[in-house]
Formats: structure tokens, C-alpha cells, sequence
């Protein structure tokens, strides 16, 4: 059948199959997308030695290259959360996947700094926008007792893309020199272009997300967010993702060059510790959306960000000739650090009406990535290692933010 199931099934993955088949096509499709926009999205913290070498850039500038990213998004992700409202949620899916996969491999042709950060600017575009529409196309196929679960499998999908990047890098920088390896990773950003394809012939909205845009008059409102209504929700909202996102991205966009300049490691030696960060990565994203349906999802953020905060600090301050320790420990720190975002498309699609639903998330995580984002910059100019610790003051926020938002396990999109 094509609508979500409503009988109860205690099966394992009981979450997929009620999805129905729609629901099933929707999920691979923003699964494949969420998991390839990683993979577009690593290509510049694992070339990002040897990119700061080819153009002789300082601390600052190399970490202006994540943060620019990171800030452009907030822009598509916020266009794509509005668009997805008005236009549907697939095609924005099609449309971002489109985007960052294009400007990925223009990356590669980048003449210089300058040209480098436009073209990864733009990139960001796309990048931003994706998640949006692909967590709420999944959200409303989902039944409510399976929701934090099955959005949660697609924010999976992240961790599937980093390893695979992780393969490629190790493949690319042993077979040639850093100065062409770097712009070989960007070109491989174009496996993405064959998911438009499949998404476009097999995909379709869920029919909540159909009725609410041939019935409602509001919808794609950035002002429908801020009414009163929904004001104090659409604030805490974007603080909870500002401080998720502000710790997540500083030890994702600097952890590759950490491990090569600080610990001293080789390309083989990093892509081995990548690997056991990944792992827990990959654990983390499915454990906690697990979670997030069993003890609710404002306990498993307030669980994962004390969790996260401890082990950043832990995992930055080891001393040198510790590598065993640090090699063991980046399996709890992917872990804790990928599981508290199992519940973000979960928890902010109950948070909106179906009608602002793409733009309320949209707006939220997306501003919440652009704040986060200085915090890379800034450990750029601090100095990667001991000043990563920055990266955890940003899971204190989100532990506040959590006092102004409600609960809504069980709750059933509208």
C-alpha cells in the first residue's frame, strides 16, 4: 500500500515497512541524498592540508573555507525549507542535490583561493537545502511511534558518505601527489547527479505534505514562523541547533588536519582513525534515534550534549605519544556526537504545521548551522588541538535551549 500503515507490526525495522511503498521510495531517496551531500560536503576537511599548503594559506583563511560553507547554507537551506513548502518537498530535493553536486566538482577546477571560496560558497547552497526537504519528506510517511527512528536512519546516511569519502581520500592521496589530490576528491563530487535521476522517475511527496499545499493559503512563510504562535518555538528552535551544530562542525571541519599536524599521523594513519570515529558515527545516528522515540527527545539531546561536551575536551587533551588512546576514544566521540542529532528531523518536524513545516525547519537548523559555523573560524585562528574545546561550549547552549521547548514524542503531524 501506498499511504502509512496504521497496523501494528513489533518486527524488526517494523519502522520501514509501514512507511509503505511511497514512503520506502521517499526514504532511499533522501537517504542516498543526505548520504552523498557528506560525501560532497568531506571533500574539503579531508583535502584541506594539502589545500592549505597548494595556496600557502594561514589558520584563518583555511578555516574560513569550512565557515563559508557552513554560512552559505544557512542561506539554501532556509530557501529550501520555503520552497519545499511551496513547490514540494521532491522536487527541492532534486534541485539542491543538483546544486551541490555541480559546484562540488568546480571545486576541483578552482584556479585559486578566491575562486575556491566562491565556488564552495556556492556549493553551500545546496548543501544546506537538501536536509530540509529530505527529513520532512520522510517525517510525513512516517507513523508518529516510528518517526524518531526512521529519520533518524536517513540522518545515518551522513556517516555512510564520510566513510565513503574517508575510502576515497586514502585511495586518491596514496596514488598521487597532494597538489592534484585534493582536486581529484572534489571531482569524484559528482556521483550524486545519477540520485536526481532516481529521484526524479520514483519519488513523490507523502499525502499530507500535497493536501496541505492545495488547502492552505500560508505556506513557504518565513513571517508564519515568527507569529506568535510559533515564535518562542522557531527561537529556542535554532538555539538548540546553533549550539549541536557549533560543536559538530568544529571537530568535523578541523579533525583531519588534527590528526596529521598535532598527532603526527599519515595519510593511512589518519583514514584508521577516521574509521573508528565513523563507526561511532554511524552507531551513534541509529542508537539515538532509537532513543529519541524510548526516553523522548528533549532527554536524549540533554543525554547526548553532556555526553559530547566531556568527550571533545577528553579526546583534544590526551598527550602526545597517546595515539592507542586516541585511536579508542574516537569511537565514543563519533557516537555521542552523531546521536544527538538523531532526533533534530523528528523533533522539528512535530514542532510545525505541515503547511510551514519545510520552512520552519529549514529555517532553524539552517540559521543554527551559520552560528555554528563561526566556531571552526575560530579555532582556525586559535590553532587546531587544545583550542577544539571551543567546539564544546556549543553543547551547553543546546542544554539551554532545551528549557523552552515542549516534548512532542507521539504527536501526529497536522
Amino acid at each position: 500500500m501506498d499511504a502509512t500503515a496504521t497496523t501494528e507490526d513489533t518486527r524488526p525495522f517494523a519502522w520501514f515497512r509501514t512507511l509503505g511503498s511511497r514512503g520506502r521510495r521517499a526514504f532511499v531517496g533522501a537517504f542516498g541524498g543526505y548520504g552523498l551531500d557528506s560525501f560532497d560536503y568531506q571533500t574539503l576537511p579531508l583535502g584541506l592540508a594539502a589545500i592549505t599548503a597548494y595556496y600557502g594559506l594561514s589558520g584563518g583563511e583555511a578555516g574560513l573555507l569550512g565557515t563559508t560553507t557552513l554560512v552559505v547554507s544557512a542561506i539554501g537551506g532556509i530557501g529550501a525549507g520555503v520552497l519545499a513548502d511551496r513547490i514540494g518537498r521532491v522536487r527541492t530535493l532534486q534541485i539542491t542535490i543538483a546544486m551541490y553536486t555541480v559546484f562540488t566538482v568546480l571545486c576541483g577546477f578552482a584556479p585559486n583561493f578566491e575562486t575556491l571560496l566562491i565556488f564552495r560558497a556556492l556549493q553551500g547552497l545546496g548543501f544546506g537545502g537538501e536536509w530540509a526537504a529530505g527529513a520532512a519528506l520522510v517525517a510525513e510517511y512516517s507513523q508518529a511511534k516510528y518517526r524518531g527512528r526512521t529519520v533518524a536512519f536517513v540522518q545515518s546516511a551522513w556517516a555512510v558518505g564520510w566513510a565513503l569519502s574517508v575510502v576515497v581520500y586514502t585511495v586518491v592521496f596514496s596514488l598521487f601527489s597532494p597538489d592534484i589530490a585534493w582536486r581529484v576528491m572534489f571531482w569524484t563530487g559528482v556521483i550524486p547527479a545519477l540520485l536526481v535521476l532516481w529521484v526524479r522517475r520514483n519519488v513523490q511527496d507523502a499525502p499530507v505534505a500535497e493536501a496541505a499545499r492545495a488547502t492552505k493559503k500560508e505556506r513557504g512563510s518565513l513571517a508564519g514562523i515568527f507569529k506568535p504562535d510559533l515564535l518562542r518555538t522557531t527561537f529556542f528552535a535554532a538555539l538548540l541547533a546553533t549550539g549541536v551544530q557549533g560543536g559538530y562542525y568544529t571537530l568535523a571541519t578541523w579533525l583531519p588536519s588534527y590528526l596529521k599536524t598535532t598527532r603526527g599521523l599519515t595519510v593511512i594513519g589518519t583514514g584508521g582513525y577516521l574509521a573508528f570515529l565513523i563507526s561511532g558515527a554511524f552507531i551513534g545516528y541509529v542508537t539515538g534515534g532509537y532513543l529519541t522515540d524510548l526516553l523522548g527527545r528533549k532527554k536524549t539531546f540533554l543525554l547526548f550534549s553532556v555526553l559530547s561536551a566531556g568527550l571533545i575536551i577528553a579526546y583534544t587533551q590526551i598527550p602526545a605519544g597517546a595515539n592507542t588512546l586516541v585511536l579508542f576514544l574516537g569511537f565514543p566521540l563519533g557516537f555521542s556526537m552523531s546521536a544527538i542529532f538523531s532526533g533534530f528531523g523528528a523533533f522539528l518536524a512535530e514542532l510545525y504545521p505541515s503547511a510551514l513545516r519545510g520552512t520552519g525547519q529549514g529555517f532553524t537548523y539552517n540559521l543554527g548551522r551559520a552560528i555554528g559555523a563561526t566556531f571552526p573560524a575560530v579555532v582556525g585562528f586559535l590553532g587546531a588541538g587544545g583550542a577544539m574545546v571551543f567546539g564544546a561550549v556549543g553543547y551547553g547552549i543546546a542544554v539551554l535551549a532545551l528549557l523552552g521547548l515542549p516534548e512532542t514524542r507521539g504527536r501526529e503531524l497536522l
